[in-house]
């Protein structure tokens, strides 16, 4: 605890010794190259600490830096309110995942809806593996979710990486007549026809990368929050405030 008074007070003392000119994209990333240069700041934008600021790392995580990119904190910042402490970055990588989730084109998802009469109430966007194990298991629930009004979108996101045998499946299923079919086959440990075409896949793996998926399945809500594993329809629905 002290080490961590310590480092925290030792912060405070520097940003306080620091120029508050705004922030320089152009400044900062050239800071940041002369030690890493394959590093790169996308956005900066002022956080809650005065002097410093909310960068996002180009296919990285969001960082927070000195307006003249000499110093960085990599971690999670908090805010400490009655009750609760408030994950600023969390939040703002919401944000961030909200943003690119809307920029996804629903013809390059493999999309389970309700099925009429019953209207959408919510939607769950899942990265999803064929052959992991939980991905298997929430693809049994999708009927149930469905019949609650949640539709499901699946991206792709083979963990063993492009040109492993899962991402030639995933790829197959993306590349059939019959998507929602040739899924629901692969999730039940059934073979399908091989099949290449132009597709997502390796643009969506990359794409989970970036928005920090680290395992399968990973569960996407409308704002960009997302749950990491297996969760049942139920619980799944009442997160959502679906009934």
């Amino acid at each position: 605890m002290q080490k961590r008074i310590r480092v925290f007070t030792l912060l405070a003392l520097m940003l306080s010794s620091l120029s508050l000119a705004e922030p320089s994209l152009e400044a900062i990333n050239k800071t940041l190259k002369n030690s890493r240069p394959d590093l790169s700041i996308s956005s900066v934008k002022a956080s809650p600490i005065a002097g410093l600021y909310e960068a996002q790392m180009d296919n990285g995580p969001v960082v927070y830096i000195t307006a003249d990119g000499s110093h960085m904190v990599v971690g999670d910042l908090y805010q400490n309110t009655p009750g609760e402490l408030v994950n600023l970055t969390e939040q703002a990588r919401n944000t961030e995942r909200a943003d690119l989730l809307a920029g996804i084109r629903r013809q390059d998802m493999i999309v389970f809806s309700p099925s009429a009469p019953m209207a959408v109430k919510g939607t769950v966007t899942v990265f999803t593996d064929v052959d992991c194990g939980y991905c298997q298991k929430l693809h049994k629930e999708v009927p149930v979710l469905n019949a609650m009004g949640i539709e499901v979108q699946y991206l792709a996101f083979p963990r063993a990486g492009v040109g492993s045998p899962s991402y030639d499946k995933i790829v197959s299923a993306w590349c059939a007549s019959d998507r929602q079919a040739a899924m629901t086959q692969l999730k039940n440990r059934q073979p399908i026809a091989a099949a290449t075409c132009s597709n997502p896949v390796a643009d969506q793996y990359e794409l989970g990368q970036q928005m920090g998926v680290r395992g399968t399945p990973a569960l996407l809500l409308a704002d960009g929050t997302m749950l990491p594993g297996y969760m049942p329809a139920n619980e799944l629905a009442a997160v959502m405030g679906i009934n």
